[in-house]
């Protein structure tokens, strides 16, 4: 999409930008400023060598000429969207570098920046300029572009930049266009799509029999609700050769720094066909620790003295005050196939970064195995297959295995970035599912923010992953088509910990500044389609979970030590009733697709040289929209109902259709009533735990606090945070 804003000339760049920057001519000298100081330096280098006998004869040292070191960056709208590599000493580089950049932008121009690499940081050499028009236009450009430095005006007179391009703008895609096909995967991945693949869906980490109700799928089957700990404890139980564990937290101390080995594996081998052992792997959101185990109950009060006598976690409290544990609702999954032995391969590659290999045993292949039929558990023909595909958020600096050089790079689908060959295909997984999304999107995330290129109050954050804004385009395109599209997204009621601290209120802050930023592109489209009586909240909706509970004064002593030792209640234990921390990692598309891993939506976790993560994308080619021709009821659906039926308490017939306004009205009826009844001093139980986030949208877009909550009942802290003065990179 390109479409024309009226107000400016701007307009949105909405789809694949492929692109080549392929060289500079006549850069000028940027180092001579630095070569002069290092020269007045030289003869103060004590560390230098001794000089010579004169017997070894007399050496002329011809000194390399020092000149500009350059490299691009590519800008949009104050993101930058790529970046070359160093060309050391240079006034005439070539990269020859390939990039793949999707675009969900509000820009007048793209900007090329050339830049020189100092001993002192970089200092730009000049500007390429673009119109957007003309790169929308979607015709091939290979060109010369002059690079125009700040005085406006080339720093030689010839000095330019070649580029190639071409922009496919999102309606012109066909991956985008009908939804899941025969064989969709990302196609520009680390890890290919695999084949005869079986997946198994977990919500939280027990569900005990009988506690959620029957789901009816395709032919006349049931959807089966899985045991998460108790599946991981037996395939470890039964392992043979091997039992491998990546995770944030195993139960023990963790060192904190910036940025986190975020995701969360065990690898097993499991019996197979005949003899045979096969490699199995469970990956989500789920760490093997305390304050995990939970089941859709999410119990607050009740049950201390015994399922939680030992396992009691609620980090919202200091010491000293008595209150509710936390519940933890989480999504995970079980991953048999060819996609099990890619995530053996990212366990491979981060152990040999983490220890010398001769002290785990044979040095593996580097190779990404293939996805042979002797891996495969399930024929194509089965209507229970699956096509699975493994992505990661990671860099060279976390594994070994990946390339050396950018081509190299380029060729297994990999970022090059200055020092780092970088992994960001869950990113890239989460805009092609988006943009290829037809009817709705259900989503469960622990954090909710990005595109902050387009935040209305600041725009400089750095948390420039495109998936909020990708969701705004997607409904603003349905809104422009008139059709139904309805995105549900749910998050904790506030990010973990205590909802007054500086972490948490700017956590807050950026979410609410990517909420209104997403209403404000719907409100405007809605405005610009002349729909009356449409509302923003009839296509984009946030919920949260609680849970409230009468406990008897018996059950209430279960919570803690006597009250003899100075421990206070909380209002959260005298009203019975506090949030269930949603941990969950993933995203549901039009019931034939499912996102699901460690990664939030956030910079950290999309950014790929943040946080590390890995995820599965994974569809049944049975139960597609194009296969069936009708609204597929296969796994994926059968595990969105159980959700719903979890947090909503029962299953109705509007759940089947989730984009028309009767379920988005049922839904919402639900959340308000359940959030009035939340934060009432009497108790009354509650349809299931889904809360309308507290926040109010107008017809205009405009986000603000609900009237009378401007703060979270009972624990405080701003709905709508605050800016802090902590470095934006440790919060988005």
């Amino acid at each position: 999409m390109a479409r024309d804003n009226p107000d400016s000339n701007l307009i949105y760049l909405h789809g694949d930008l492929d692109l080549k920057i392929i060289e500079a001519r006549c850069l000028p000298n940027m180092d001579i400023v630095s070569e002069r100081l290092r020269r007045c330096l030289a003869p103060f280098d004590l560390c230098r060598k001794p000089f010579t006998s004169s017997t070894r004869g007399n050496h002329h040292h011809h000194h390399k000429i020092i000149t500009s070191d350059p490299y691009v960056t590519v800008c949009l709208a104050g993101a930058r969207v790529a970046r070359t590599r160093i060309i050391s000493n240079s006034q005439n580089p070539v990269w020859e570098e390939h990039f793949k950049i999707p675009l969900a932008h509000q820009v007048s121009q793209v900007e090329f920046e050339v830049k020189d690499n100092d001993m002192f940081g970089a200092d730009l050499i000049g500007i390429a300029i673009l119109p957007a028009k003309r790169i929308a236009s979607g015709e091939f450009i290979d060109e010369w572009f002059p690079v125009i430095g700040s005085n406006g005006k080339p720093p030689k007179p010839d000095t330019a930049i070649r580029l190639q391009m071409t922009f496919i703008p999102c309606q012109q895609n066909p991956i985008y266009l009908n939804g899941i096909s025969e064989n969709y995967g990302l196609e520009k991945s680390y890890f290919p799509l695999r084949h005869g693949g079986k997946v198994t869906l977990y919500q939280d980490a027990h569900v005990i029999d009988g506690m959620l109700p029957e789901i009816g799928l395709d032919d006349g089957r049931n959807f089966e609700h899985q045991k998460c700990w108790e599946d991981i404890c037996h395939a470890i139980l039964e392992a043979h050769h091997l039992v491998y564990i990546v995770g944030w937290s195993i139960y023990h101390k963790v060192v904190g720094t910036l940025y986190t080995h975020h995701q969360k594996c065990v690898i097993v081998d499991t019996q197979g066909h005949g003899n045979n052992r096969k490699i199995t792997s469970f990956i989500g959101g789920l760490d093997l620790c305390d304050g995990r185990y939970d089941t859709p109950q999410h119990r607050l009060l009740c049950d201390l003295d015994t399922v939680f006598k030992d396992d009691f976690h609620n980090p919202t409290f200091p010491p000293g005050k008595k209150g509710p544990r936390q519940p933890w609702h989480d999504l995970h999954c079980k991953l048999e196939g060819p996609a099990a032995y890619d995530v053996l391969k990212n366990f491979e590659q981060r152990w040999r970064k983490a220890t010398k290999w001769s002290e785990f045993g044979q040095n593996p292949s580097t190779t990404v195995p293939n996805d042979h039929p002797s891996l495969w558990v399930s024929e194509e023909h089965d209507p229970e297959n699956w096509h699975v595909q493994v992505f990661r958020s990671i860099d060279s600096g976390s594994l070994k295995g990946f390339p050396k050089n950018v081509h190299a790079a380029d060729a297994q689908n990999l970022v090059w970035a200055k020092n780092l060959v970088i992994d960001r295909s869950i990113q890239m997984a989460y805009i092609q599912a988006i943009r290829s999304a037809q009817h709705f999107i259900y989503i469960e995330n622990q954090y909710f923010l990005g595109s902050s290129y387009a935040w209305p109050s600041y725009k400089n954050a750095g948390a420039d992953n495109l998936i909020p804004m990708e969701l705004a385009l997607k409904i603003a395109s349905k809104i422009r088509a008139k059709e139904r599209f309805t995105v549900y997204v749910v998050i904790p009621m506030w990010p973990e910990g205590a909802p007054e601290s500086a972490s948490v209120q700017e956590i807050l802050y950026w979410q609410g500044q990517t909420m209104q930023m997403m209403y404000d592109i719907i409100a405007r489209e809605i405005k610009s389609s002349q729909l009356e009586n449409a509302h923003p909240t009839d296509y984009l909706n946030f919920y949260c979970l609680g849970n409230r509970e009468e406990c008897h004064e018996e059950e209430s002593k279960a919570n803690g030590q006597p009250s003899s030792n100075g421990n206070t209640d909380t209002a959260s234990k005298k009203f019975g009733r506090f949030m269930i921390y949603v941990h969950a990692k993933g995203m549901i598309v039009d019931d034939e697709y499912v996102i699901l891993g460690s990664a939030n939506i956030n910079q950290r976790s999309m950014a790929g040289s943040r946080d590390t993560e890995i995820a599965m994308g994974a569809y049944q080619p049975h139960y597609t929209w194009t296969k069936k021709k009708e609204h597929p009821c296969g796994q994926i659906y059968g595990y969105r109902m159980s959700l719903w039926a979890e947090h909503i308490g029962k299953i109705d017939g509007c759940f089947k259709e989730p984009e028309d306004m009767d379920c988005v009205r049922y839904v919402n009826n639900v959340a308000e009533e359940n959030w009035m009844r939340y934060t009432a001093e009497e108790f009354t139980p509650l349809q299931g735990h889904i809360l309308k986030y507290p926040v109010e949208v107008s017809a205009e877009g405009k986000v603000n606090s609900l009237p009378g909550y401007e703060n979270f009942p009972d624990v405080g802290g701003k709905v709508l945070g605050a800016p802090t003065s902590l470095p934006d990179a440790l919060t988005t």
